[in-house]
Parts: C-alpha cells; structure tokens; sequence
C-alpha cells in the first residue's frame, strides 16, 4: 500500500526546491558564478559588485567578456576542465570584466564541468571570489619578506641598496630608486634632519621592469632635492609621501629631472620615504608604480616604512664598516714604507692590493755590507686593530734588523714579541671585543748579499717564496715553513739559502694571491718574463687577476739581484801589526779621491777606519780584511776573526783611552757588528752630502 501523502521524487515540489536554490545562488551569492558553455561562451552570469548588468554578458566568448593577464593560460585551464573532468581549485588569476572600470584585480577560480544525466558534457561552472586585498596582502608580506633577506648581508652601500631595488621590483614597485647623502657612502656621519638643500644625494641603485626603463644611466648620479617637492619635503619633516601622479601635477615643473623619469616610465603612483635613523637623514627610496599596476593606497605606506629602516640601519651598518675600512686603510698606507728605497745590488717594486684585510705589509731593509733584507707579512683581519698589529710588527722587525741577525733569529724574537703582544690582548677587559679575538699573521724574512750572491730565508706560517731564473725558469722555492706568528706552537724557525744568478727575480706573496689553483697559475705565468721591468711584471700580476679575487687585499713584492759593481767597491787584506792603520788610512784616502768625495768625508773616514783599525790590531785576530763600499752612504767594514765584540764607553776626563768607538759613533750616521761564521765585521756609514742630495 502506497503512502499518498509521501511526495513524489519527480513531482513539482523538488523541481521547485532547485529552481529557488539557483536562483538565490545566482542572485544573493557573495560568490561570482560563471556558466560557460562547451565553446567557453557565458550562459549565465551573477551579478559581481562591480557589474551591474550581467545578463550583458550572455552569449560572449569568455576573452570578450573579460580582461585577463593570461587569457592562453585561463584557455588552457578551462579546456583541460572540459576534457578530463578533473576540477581546479583555487586559481588565483588577475583580471576584471571587459566593461569594468579600473586597473585589474586577484580573483581565486574554481572550475567545475557540469554533465547531465547521461554523462553528456555541457559546459563549465566557475565560482570567482575577489581576494584582491588578501592577495595584496600577501604580496606585501613576501615583499617584506624579500627585503629581510636580500638588505644586510653585505657592509657595502650600493650592494645594499641594490638588495633593497631586487626585493620591491617586481612584486611590489615597477620601478624604484634609492639615493644616499654622498658624504655617507664615503663613511662619514649621516646630517641631523632636515636635509639641506645643498647637501647632496647620489643615486645608489636603480631598477625598473622594461628595456626601456632609465635605470643603467641613473646610478652613479648626483642630484640637490628641489625645494616644494615631495623628494624634499620627505627629507625636511623625516615623513612618508604617498602621491598620485597626473599631467597637472603641479610639483613636476620645480624638478624637471624627475619629471623626465617619470614621463619615461610612465609612472602615475609615488611612495618617497626618507631613510632616516636616530633623527638624521641617510638618503631617500622612491618608489613607482606604471601603467598596469593598481595605484598605491594607504595599506602601502607601512610597509615602505618598514623595508626603508631595514634599508637605514644596513646603510649605516655599512657606513660604520666604510668609514673604520678607510681610516684603517689610511693606517696601513701611512705605515708602509713610501719609497722603494733603492739599493746597489738590488732592485725591488710592489703592488698592493686593496681590500677588506688592512694588515699585509711589505720592505725593504738596507744592511750593513751593502745587503738587503726582503719581508712581507699578513695580519689577518680587517678594521684598524690589523693596521696597528702590521704596525707593531714592521717596527719591531726595523728595530731587530738593525741587529744584524739571522732571518730565523729575526723570527723566533718577533714571535717572542708578538707572544707578549698576544699577553697584553688577553688582559683586557672580558668585555673588550679585543679580548676575545686571537690574532694570526705570517711573515717572511729573507737577507740577499751580493758579494756571494746568496739569499737567505726564514717564514713563519705561509707563503712560499717564487724564484724566476734569467732564463724565464720559474721554481718554488723550498724554505722550511715555521709556526705562524701569535701561535702556540713553540717549533723552532730555520732558514734556507740559496745561491742565485744575477738577474734573478725573486718574487714574495701574501697568501691571498696566491688562493686557489688558477690565480696561482696566472699569477706564475705573467713573472715568466724575467726581463720586463718590476714593475710592469707587477702591473701584470694584477691584470691576470679577475675583479672578484684576492677580496682580502694582497701584496706582492718582487726584488731582481744583482752584484756590487767592481768600481763601487774597494777591499784589501791588512796586515795585523801597528803599523796598518796608518797604511789604511793612505789607502783609504787616495780610494775616496777617485771617488771624487769631499775632504770632510774622506778626513772623517780616514780617523773612523784608523779607530777601527787599531781596535782589530790590538783585540782582534788575523786575518784583517778593510772593505770601503759606496752606495748611498759610505760603508767600511773591517773583518777579523775574533768573535769579541767592542762595546762604546764613555771615557772619563782623566781616561788616556776608551774614546775610539765613541769618536766612530759621532762621525758615521750608523755603526754596528756584524758576526759570521769566520768572525765579525766592524761596520760604520756615513751619509755623502751629494748623494743625500741627490735622493
């Protein structure tokens, strides 16, 4: 028995029920409903809330009805939908209705095929939501994002900047510009806002999207704000401008450089905010936005505030970094020797390369007996604090090479002062950020004589000096690597020598030249011309060198030996009874007569070798050996056998004796001994008026 009261699933009620739910969907959904037929052409449309007349769009394909960004794609999506069955979810598409006013909006999609009964196909159904502001939103927050990221991973000005421009173009600005004050990117103090309208700004970074957009020609360019301009009137109250840009915009003809720009790009919305930090002025971002792109709204201005500090305190950051690199940089120049120092039997050039690193160093120390010492060193690290180790160390090396010292003695009492040095940083305050670095730097010293054309070296940590050959034969050479200055390792330094050709070119690395297997092959292969002048092969190095290596900085010193020329030099082996010095004293002066000096030189040579003369006759041992050698000052050296040396004393008035080295003290500039493995030399040089003149 059949209920009569059931209702019938085919009767009117149901038909009724649906009918009343579509057209409520289809008149009171916040949802934009969209139904296409096979050929993508609209059947019914809801009214969204900027069309008020759907039913307009019945029977228009779906690229006539509306204005898509990618109408291929949109296609492709919609006949993938038909073919397959599979619905798409949550599409996010920008368009808007053909008809429809104002720039394009983010709309989400879903598609869906709608079949009937049988399975036949019969078109689409697309559900749209407007979720422009979400998707602003959310391109605000990856634009933030990318800001944090890419600003602050470099203390250069112009990479920060450009960090800033990468990070807004294109998601945010299509085109942007950041200015700094001029003075800041050369490190000095930012000025207390408001900026002067004479202070200067440079364009750090530029970039836009288009091939035809001016951003190569801007960067580098030097500009003075206008006054009544939104540029100006950021930097004077330190606030944000958000303005829209048309062809009566009145503040364009006071800044017909900006007008230019704008006019180029097309630009018709402007955010300018000031880089500021603790009340000064550090530069300016403006950003653009042209034809296609949504003008910009309050919602904007926060979050250029907020990538403009990030972008103020990465510039300052920087700034700090550029001003302590300068002043350290100008540490190190002012601390390195000014001159090559030229020398008889030796010829030298340098190169230094600057970079984040202030403590390399290098020179050149003129010897007793016409030598010369070579050394170059490192103090890793960069700021001032290097500048002042690399300080330390070349005035502790000046002082002990005035010792006449083996080069691994040099090195074991360097090592010894940079232990008390490393002492002195370990007492400082826990807080100093002194006190908890540990210093590292590396030092070669070598000493070349030219009389037995033999060079030898001692190295304390890296690198390995390069001999070149007069015949373009280039070798490492093999010197015995000691522990690395300020180290703990208490190993015992030694030294190599080697005896070289004439014409040889030695050639001294800091590490960083040398880094990596390429820039140590090109650098071997421009010294492979021995026969080029220093400095050219110097000059080389560098050009074979690509921009982006040796970031630490680096220095290279090259010396070409020679020999004493036979005419510059004069020797004679003494007899050891007392009446020698009164024979070298004649032979000395009829020497410094062909030499052309002056007689108040040769008067004083003649009693400086007589006291030295009669000091070996009566203390020393046979054989007696007198060198005179002229250089830029006189040298004269007496050689015995004995190793006892004199030692100056301060005769008293009653004294009969005692006053020889000190009468040798007053007449030559500088005196000393020098010991060996046959004896000691007694050496003393004495400045030549024409020769001082000459230099």
């Amino acid at each position: 028995m059949s209920d009569a009261g059931a209702p019938d699933p085919g009767s009117t009620p149901v038909d009724g029920m649906g009918a009343a739910v579509l057209h409520t969907l289809f008149t009171q959904s916040a949802v934009g409903l969209h139904v296409l037929d096979t050929q993508l052409r609209v059947v019914r449309a809801n009214p969204l809330s900027d069309v008020v007349h759907a039913e307009l769009l019945a029977g228009r394909h779906f690229t006539d009805a509306y204005h898509l960004e990618q109408p291929d794609k949109a296609e492709r999506i919609l006949r993938g939908v038909l073919d397959t069955g599979v619905a798409t979810r949550d599409q996010v598409i920008r368009g808007r209705l053909q008809d429809a006013p104002g720039p394009n909006r983010s709309l989400r999609v879903s598609v869906y095929r709608l079949d009937d009964a049988d399975g036949r196909t019969l078109g689409l159904l697309a559900a749209v939501v407007d979720v422009n502001e979400q998707e602003k939103a959310r391109v605000r927050a990856a634009c933030l994002a990318a800001v944090r990221t890419r600003v602050g991973r470099s203390l250069d000005v112009a990479a920060t900047c450009e960090g800033l421009v990468e990070a807004v173009v294109p998601v945010f600005a299509d085109f942007a510009v950041v200015e700094v004050v001029d003075e800041v990117l050369r490190g000095s103090d930012p000025p207390t806002g408001p900026l002067g309208r004479n202070v200067p700004l440079r364009r750090a970074a530029v970039r836009g999207l288009g091939a035809d957009s001016p951003r190569d020609g801007l960067v580098g360019e030097m500009r003075r704000l206008p006054a009544r301009t939104p540029y100006a009137l950021a930097t004077s109250d330190l606030r944000p401008r958000l303005i829209q840009i048309g062809p009566r915009t009145p503040w364009l003809d006071a800044d017909p450089d900006s007008a230019r720009m704008i006019e180029a790009t097309r630009a018709h919305s402007l955010i300018v905010v000031p880089l500021k930090l603790h009340g000064t002025v550090l530069g300016l971002v403006s950003l653009y936005r042209c034809p296609g792109a949504e003008p910009y709204e309050e919602n904007d201005v926060p979050l250029a505030l907020t990538a403009a500090a990030h972008v103020a305190l990465s510039v300052d950051n920087a700034r700090r970094y550029e001003r302590d690199h300068v002043i350290a940089s100008t540490v190190q120049r002012r601390l390195l020797p000014q001159h090559d120092g030229a020398r008889i039997a030796v010829e030298t050039a340098h190169v230094l390369l600057p970079g984040r690193n202030s403590g390399c160093w290098f020179d050149t120390i003129g010897l007793s007996g016409a030598r010369t010492a070579l050394i170059i060193g490192n103090v890793e690290g960069p700021g001032l604090q290097a500048a002042i180790t690399m300080g330390q160390l070349r005035t502790a090396i000046h002082a002990l090479a005035g010792l006449d010292l083996e080069p691994d003695e040099v090195l074991a009492r360097l090592s010894d002062t940079t232990d008390r040095l490393a002492v002195e940083r370990a007492s400082l305050p826990p807080g100093d950020r002194l006190h908890r670095e540990s210093p590292e730097a590396t030092c070669m010293y070598a000493v070349y004589d030219p009389f037995s054309r033999t060079c030898t070296i001692a190295r304390a940590g890296r690198p390995t000096p390069v001999l070149v050959t007069p015949d373009g034969t280039m070798t490492t050479l093999d010197v015995p690597e000691g522990p690395s200055l300020f180290s703990t390792d208490s190993s015992p330094f030694a030294t190599a020598a080697f005896e070289l050709d004439e014409g040889s070119v030695l050639a001294f690395f800091t590490g960083t030249l040398l880094a990596g297997l390429g820039s140590a092959n090109r650098v071997r292969e421009a010294l492979a011309q021995p026969g080029r002048s220093l400095q050219d092969l110097c000059d080389d190095v560098v050009y074979t060198l690509p921009a982006e290596d040796c970031p630490e900085g680096a220095a290279l010193l090259l010396a070409r030996t020679g020999v004493v020329p036979a005419e510059r030099v004069a020797t004679w082996e003494l007899a050891h009874d007392r009446t020698t010095p009164a024979i070298a004293r004649t032979l000395v002066r009829d020497r410094l007569d062909g030499w052309n000096l002056d007689e108040e030189t040769t008067e004083a040579t003649e009693l400086i070798v007589s006291e030295l003369i009669t000091n070996a006759v009566r203390y020393g041992t046979p054989p007696l050996q007198l060198r005179l050698i002229l250089d830029r000052a006189l040298t004269c050296e007496v050689h015995d056998s004995s190793r006892v040396s004199p030692h100056l004393r301060h005769a008293r008035a009653v004294d009969e004796g005692g006053r020889g080295l000190f009468i040798v003290s007053q007449l030559a500039s500088h005196w000393g001994t020098r010991y060996s493995s046959d004896g000691k030399a007694l050496w003393t040089e004495q400045e030549i008026p024409s020769v001082a003149d000459e230099s």
